[in-house]
């Protein structure tokens, strides 16, 4: 979630961050390297995003839209028009599925238009299958609530094993993980707040 990821765990190149990313760094004269130190991204994954040829993770664009000065929202062009107050995240809209594979689908709940210090996300384990993540920004926590099925919760060197209806929280900057430690798929809502 707040780290990079494989090619593989990241939603299909997006062309409208790749020509975004061009444009900003033409418009101030930027090179890769320059934009990668302002923003913490390697050079290489922002030369693959830039050539269409990956798509940034939230966490990944979120730094990279800081370092224009720019919301996530103004980074990745969410020029969609709003018709009311409410604003709905439809299940099947794949900008906001961030992993799907067969171990572990994870989809964002949050609306990426918004700046925010929290990320809200519906996380799908398959039997055997784990969401392991190495530690975030210092002070992060993550607050979970199991939906359905078991789950056991591993942060640092403390582990909890969970059920429907139980919530736990943790720190997360230290390597963590939620594993489906029961025989059907679990799932899980997961809050990822920053400090």
């Amino acid at each position: 979630m707040a780290q990079p990821k494989s090619r593989r765990e990241t939603a299909p190149p997006d062309d409208r961050i790749a020509e975004q990313l061009r444009k900003l760094r033409a418009e101030r004269g930027w090179s890769l390297e320059r934009l990668s130190a302002a923003c913490g991204v390697s050079r290489s994954m922002l030369s693959q995003i830039e050539r269409d040829q990956a798509n940034p993770t939230l966490a990944v664009a979120l730094r990279i839209a800081a370092a224009f000065g720019l919301t996530i929202g103004e980074f990745v062009g969410d020029t969609r028009k709003r018709s009311s107050a409410i604003e709905v995240i439809r299940a099947d809209d794949p900008a906001h599925h961030y992993r799907n594979d067969a171990d572990c689908r994870i989809r964002t709940l949050s609306p990426l238009h918004l700046e925010k210090d929290v990320e809200f996300y519906e996380v799908q384990l398959a039997a055997g299958g784990a969401l392991r993540s190495q530690p975030h920004f210092r002070g992060t926590r993550e607050f979970l609530t199991v939906e359905r099925g078991k789950v056991r919760v591993i942060s640092g060197e403390d582990v909890s094993e969970l059920g429907p209806g139980d919530s736990a929280n943790y720190p997360a900057d230290v390597s963590h993980a939620i594993e489906n430690a029961g025989r059907r798929e679990a799932v899980v809502f997961l809050v990822v707040r920053y400090a």
